[in-house]
């Protein structure tokens, strides 16, 4: 079996994701060498690979949850290019893991044909070395004034000769209607390569869509491969800004008498936002992202994440107010915890060239330190401890603390000894991404955070594993792809190749797309 497949969307987190980790995760257990790819991703939540030459990499979180789908190691090459928002009107290039250039939306254009082609030699190095690959698309192939260069939905397809299904939100409401009109926006030759579609997050009984589903395979003469119900046991690593809602995770009772609440802020440009997730598997750790400044005030334990845009986001704390939450939460004695970005803005002083070119500007100073922004970007994967118990994790930022003027107690510290991150009393920062994933490092610290913030009736699980989490959501995907889709069709696409003879639905792509 030598194939692959397009999985597209009628939008923006219509499902792509994790409908790609289902079927890697569903190939996976019949056999199949499988593997992930999107050759371009937006996103400002990154995890860091080593490449074969043993320099750290960055590709979308997304990429990584699907490779741990489809039961491999994540390889920079599942992510070719990588889009890192800055601004409304910038994103820095990442290739190969590589920060290369940062552009805005008029000299990217010029840029598609290189990084075109380090897309699709990425692709065809993994068609050589695996059964089967399963792309994934971004955002809408029927996004008109991007088919130009288009190298990651219809262009993709039709370079590597694969079939698409597209996939809709149904809790969205409207998906017959995008279903429908994202082919009829497509050129001749691209509709050709739409294969069936798939409705995502029905709720209810499949029989009560018999009549939309019918109509839709009559009116474009396409199949819907099946309905997926909404299941509230999938959680996987959000990949845009779309996915972040006010609930991080899935709730469960606490072990104890009390919950303990997390309020995570959600910056304009937030970034590996996913790190909460790991508080969120702890039984009785209820987490939300916020911007109101009287969710800080009420919670337990306050998180500011990464960010993909360290001063200015800093600023717009201070502008919301939420930076004054932030000061009455520390010195109300409850725990404050500043993640990469966020640990940054704690400091005293940022002198920043690099990201915002604004020199020095003031932090909240809540941690003694000082962080200046250097033009390489560190990006490794980090090993060593921190309250005693082992930890792993990764970073990623320009941002370095200086030199330190007074003694500061390390958070963490890497295997080698050297020390990471700071603490001074309840306020807690670190660069390492991912720490919380390590399981008895997260029990110490939220018993610790829950007795700083009065509640002595939260109580820890014993036994939560943040891998058995995610590879219990990653099987659920499976499942539901086995179960609810038409998998001998799924099967002989991924085999063959596209459906031939399939009607062109009008109007189309205008003639100069």
């Amino acid at each position: 079996m030598t194939g692959g497949l397009l999985v597209a969307g009628t939008t923006s987190d219509a499902g792509k994701s994790i409908l790609t980790a289902g079927i890697c995760r569903w190939l996976h257990r019949r056999g199949v060498k499988v593997a992930p790819f999107k050759a371009q991703n937006m996103s400002n939540n990154s995890v860091v690979v080593v490449g074969p030459d043993g320099r750290g990499g960055e590709i979308g979180r997304a990429q990584a949850m699907q490779a741990a789908a489809c039961g491999i190691a994540p390889d920079l090459r599942f992510n070719p290019v990588l889009l890192k928002p800055g601004s409304d009107r910038s994103s820095q290039v990442v290739l190969l893991g590589e920060a290369i250039d940062t552009v805005t939306a008029g000299n990217y254009r010029s840029m598609k044909p290189r990084l075109a082609e380090t897309a699709y030699a990425a692709l065809a190095d993994l068609r050589a070395e695996y059964d089967a690959v399963i792309c994934e698309g971004a955002g809408s192939p029927a996004e008109i004034n991007l088919r130009a260069g288009d190298f990651v939905n219809m262009g993709l397809a039709r370079h590597a000769g694969f079939p698409a299904i597209v996939v809709g939100d149904i809790d969205r409401g409207g998906v017959f209607a995008a279903l429908f009109g994202t082919v009829a926006l497509l050129a001749r030759e691209d509709q050709e390569l739409i294969a069936g579609y798939v409705i995502n997050k029905f709720r209810g009984s499949p029989e009560i869509l018999r009549p939309g589903l019918d109509m839709i395979t009559a009116s474009t003469g396409r199949p819907v491969l099946g309905v997926l119900p909404y299941d509230e046991g999938v959680w996987v690593d959000g990949e845009d800004s779309l996915a972040f809602g006010s609930t991080v995770g899935r709730e469960q009772g606490p072990v104890g008498t009390e919950w303990l609440r997390v309020a995570v802020i959600k910056l304009p440009r937030i970034s590996n936002a996913t790190d909460a997730e790991a508080l969120a598997a702890e039984p009785g750790v209820r987490v939300r992202l916020t911007r109101d400044p009287a969710d800080l005030l009420e919670a337990d334990l306050v998180v500011i994440p990464g960010s993909k845009a360290t001063v200015t986001d800093l600023e717009w704390l201070r502008a919301t107010g939420l930076a004054g939450a932030i000061h009455q939460h520390a010195a109300a004695g409850k725990p404050l915890l500043g993640i990469c970005g966020g640990f940054q803005m704690l400091a005293e002083r940022i002198h920043d060239e690099v990201e915002s070119r604004r020199g020095t500007v003031p932090g909240l100073g809540l941690l003694p330190v000082e962080i200046a922004f250097e033009p390489v970007k560190t990006l490794a994967r980090a090993t060593g401890e921190g309250l005693g118990a082992p930890v792993t994790g990764y970073e990623i930022h320009h941002g370095v603390v200086s030199p330190a003027k007074v003694k500061v107690n390390p958070f963490l510290r890497y295997a080698d000894g050297r020390a990471e991150g700071a603490v001074v009393r309840n306020v807690f920062g670190t660069h390492w991404h991912g720490a919380f994933e390590s399981d008895e490092f997260r029990r110490r610290f939220l018993t610790g955070a829950a007795r700083s913030a009065g509640r002595p009736g939260f109580v820890v699980a014993p036994a939560t594993s943040f891998s058995a989490v995610r590879e219990t959501a990653l099987d659920l995907l499976g499942d539901l792809v086995e179960e609810h889709l038409d998998v001998d069709a799924l099967w002989r696409l991924i085999e063959t190749g596209p459906t031939p003879g399939l009607p062109f639905l009008p109007p189309g792509a205008p003639d100069d797309v």
